[in-house]
């Protein structure tokens, strides 16, 4: 047995060797052998890696070769993000059911059918017998994210039939998994601010007649208690964050995995675990982190000068995290405007009316969109067109909820599950071809030596 002392000092040994092969590749050699860095192309596109008709992201048009940009859209299964979140909302009904029975089938549910599967996820809620005791509670984790991957790739345990990749098998643990998600995030939240925050413990059952946005609200609360508005506002975010077509980090792991014909809770844990990334889902929190820095180090929000300062000391590698990202601003795909955040931004003014102690913090939101692409050109000599992305105002709305910070990601995950499932049945029934992709070796030949002689 080593002593913790020489432990330590091995560890941090080879810690160093370590530090000294892994390096970054130039990125010249990238150019070189015409390696699509992060699968773009020079222009910023997306390479085409795949066909898929679950949903659809637009925000520019190609046109003889050039990019030219234009207003975003998202489309699920053919039809307008706003379109369906406005009528859910002018119909005075939660949505995020419908989107995910029209992600799932294609279509859209008639009354009836819609009234059958809100029931049927309602449901499917509650927790195998054991598993939250056992699963959840036996191990908190820090992390609400790492704990929902670890939950899913559990719940294979609980499966009579984990292996069957048939499409009605995989629609059986898609539904299953879309109802019990959050309830293994509200738990897994409630354990960690129980064993690692010193809270109380609450764990409420979830109630099969609430929709999936009551019932978070319910089951993340002590008191149990939230408001209509709350909810109705809980269920559009939901709704906007269910999709976002298969070349996203997290969709594009779910088919990766799914191509392989591995079992469900493998591919959506593994997408889980992408999703908690801070270049992903996990930006939202980063926004909100950046946002506090900014407050803490700018004395007056509203004096163009003095954030665009910042701004730049941000870009330059110089404050907050020292990444040289303004997290928020930008985006693979949408040039003009951002379908998702443009919705976000019109309900975060709508709460302004109830919540108006958040006016002054909301305005700087909008001041870091307003100057961040002017000052971005200028900082990084690049005039991209730029818009603000949903994690702009995501996390702000959620704060204005009253929503615990280290639910924002795990809220994305209840939502984006949908459009994981939907990806996965449509890679393993429509493709059908592992994905393999193929890397430029930068390996020299090298001689055995002997062990003596080294």
């Amino acid at each position: 047995m080593l002593r913790d002392e020489e432990r330590e000092r091995l560890q941090e040994r080879f810690q160093k060797k370590a530090a000294g092969v892994y390096q970054p590749f130039s990125r010249e050699l990238f150019k070189k052998y015409s390696v699509k860095r992060g699968l773009r192309n020079d222009d910023g596109t997306g390479v085409m890696a795949g066909l898929t008709a679950v949903g659809a992201v637009q925000g520019y048009f190609i046109d003889d070769g050039e990019k030219i940009p234009m207003e975003g859209h998202l489309r699920y299964r053919g039809y307008d993000i706003t379109d369906l979140v406005e009528n859910c909302q002018k119909e005075k009904r939660f949505g995020f059911e419908e989107v995910a029975y029209l992600l799932l089938f294609g279509h859209l549910p008639d009354s009836k059918t819609l009234s059958e599967f809100s029931r049927f996820i309602g449901s499917l809620r509650a927790l195998p017998d054991g598993f939250a005791e056992d699963m959840i509670l036996k191990a908190p984790s820090k992390n609400i994210m790492n704990k929902m991957a670890r939950s899913v790739l559990a719940s294979y345990s609980y499966d009579p039939n984990p292996d069957e990749i048939t499409a009605g098998n995989i629609l059986r643990q898609s539904i299953e998994l879309i109802a019990r998600l959050p309830v293994m995030a509200a738990y897994g939240y409630q354990a960690k601010s129980h064993y690692h925050d010193g809270q109380s413990l609450y764990l409420h059952t979830p109630q099969p007649d609430l929709s999936t946005a009551e019932n978070l609200l319910y089951m993340i609360r002590p008191d149990n208690h939230y408001t209509v508005e709350e909810a109705e506002m809980l269920d559009v975010l939901l709704m906007i964050h269910a999709e976002h077509g298969g070349g996203n980090n997290s969709a594009f792991t779910t088919r990766v995995i799914s191509s392989s014909d591995t079992d469900t809770y493998s591919a959506i844990s593994a997408a889980i675990g992408s999703l908690k990334g801070p270049k992903h889902g996990g930006a939202n929190a980063k926004v909100m982190g950046m946002v506090e820095d900014i407050k803490a180090h700018v004395k007056d929000w509203n004096d163009d000068d003095e954030l665009t300062a910042y701004l730049e000391k941000i870009l330059k590698k110089e404050a907050f995290d020292k990444s040289g990202l303004i997290y928020g601003m930008g985006h693979a795909i949408y040039t003009y405007s951002d379908p998702r955040c443009l919705l976000l931004k019109s309900k975060a003014e709508e709460l302004l009316k109830t919540h108006s102690e958040f006016e002054d913090e909301y305005k700087l939101y909008c001041n870091i969109e307003r100057l961040t692409p002017e000052t971005f050109a200028r900082v990084k000599g690049n005039s991209k067109v730029m818009c603000a992305n949903v994690d702009m105002y995501s996390g702000f709305v959620y704060k204005m909820l009253g929503i615990p910070a280290d639910m924002y990601t795990p809220l994305f995950a209840i939502s984006r599950i949908v459009g994981w499932c939907a990806h996965r049945l449509e890679e393993v029934i429509g493709c059908g071809r592992i994905i393999r992709p193929a890397y430029k070796s930068m390996l020299k030949s090298n001689n055995y030596v002997k062990l003596s002689d080294r």
